[in-house]
């Protein structure tokens, strides 16, 4: 595992664990989580991995270990020791990091792999959010043992679901049905669908500081941005990958926040680039 702290590259080792998803602490500076999975998710345990930085690198500050891949993680936003996993089985694990035990909860209602969780980030809701294989998306409250709705219509594996940082109750979600869809929690369904690829989208990302801006990657190996606004078509596209992009993410630019700053990640290399603005 790497990470960028201060300025510095900092690495650990992870002899028989596959990294899948890495995720800072909203808390704590430097506190890094990290799902992995033995024999890249297709047999075997995960493990999540807790890490500080310090004078020599990462150093591991708690593990915990699930029977299947993890696949995905994500942290509390309004407790700094608490987070939430998804793996191989169909299932997401709630733990705490201030607990050496295995995890508080486990909540199993898909039935295939769950690829993607990710927790709400706008003020007065604790939502969380899944993708799985089995071509839902489910919505979860952390203090309710079961979901509390789940979303159809996607016709193929989701990769991606991501919570938009502006809108409270929607999200993004990306498929292998080549779509990016944005519901509404209150609607209980979809409310746009961009056939944003000729390609399976593995991952989406929303704008920071653009409410109407996504990014999505797929296995065509192309970056795509959409307008929520008008989503005829792509107000950029971005080549240079030479493998399908795994993982995207969007972060602010110290430049000036009217612009954010993409980085991409797929099997041959890392991509960053300042996006363009949309038009008005």
């Amino acid at each position: 595992m790497s990470a960028v702290c201060g300025g510095a590259a900092r690495t650990l080792r992870t002899p028989g664990r596959h990294g899948y998803a890495a995720e800072f602490s909203p808390y704590l500076p430097g506190r890094l989580a990290c799902a992995t999975a033995q024999h890249y998710g297709i047999a075997g345990c995960g493990t999540l991995l807790i890490l500080d930085p310090d004078e020599a690198g990462l150093r591991l500050f708690r593990s915990f270990d699930w029977n299947d891949g993890l696949f995905d993680v994500t942290w509390s936003e309004n407790n700094e020791h608490v987070l939430i996993t998804c793996s191989g089985d169909g299932s997401l694990q709630l733990w705490d990091t201030a607990k050496a035990a295995g995890p508080l909860q486990v909540y199993k209602e898909h039935t295939q792999e769950v690829y993607s969780v990710d927790w709400s980030q706008t003020r007065g809701e604790q939502l969380v959010v899944s993708g799985s294989w089995d071509q839902t998306v489910k919505l979860w409250d952390p203090t309710v043992g079961k979901s509390l709705c789940t979303f159809r219509g996607h016709e193929s594996i989701i990769y991606s679901t991501i919570w938009s940082p502006h809108i409270p109750g929607c999200f993004a979600s990306a498929s292998g049905d080549q779509t990016l869809r944005i519901w509404d929690v209150k609607a209980a369904g979809v409310r746009i669908v961009i056939p944003a690829h000729q390609a399976e989208i593995l991952s989406c990302d929303w704008c920071k500081y653009n409410e109407n801006l996504l990014v999505t990657g797929a296995v065509d190996c192309s970056l795509r941005g959409w307008d929520l606004r008008n989503v005829r078509q792509p107000v950029f596209e971005l080549l240079g990958h030479t493998y399908a992009i795994r993982r995207v993410k969007t972060e602010s630019c110290p430049v000036t926040q009217a612009r954010s700053r993409l980085t991409a990640t797929s099997a041959s290399w890392v991509q960053a680039v300042l996006l363009p603005q949309p038009p008005e």
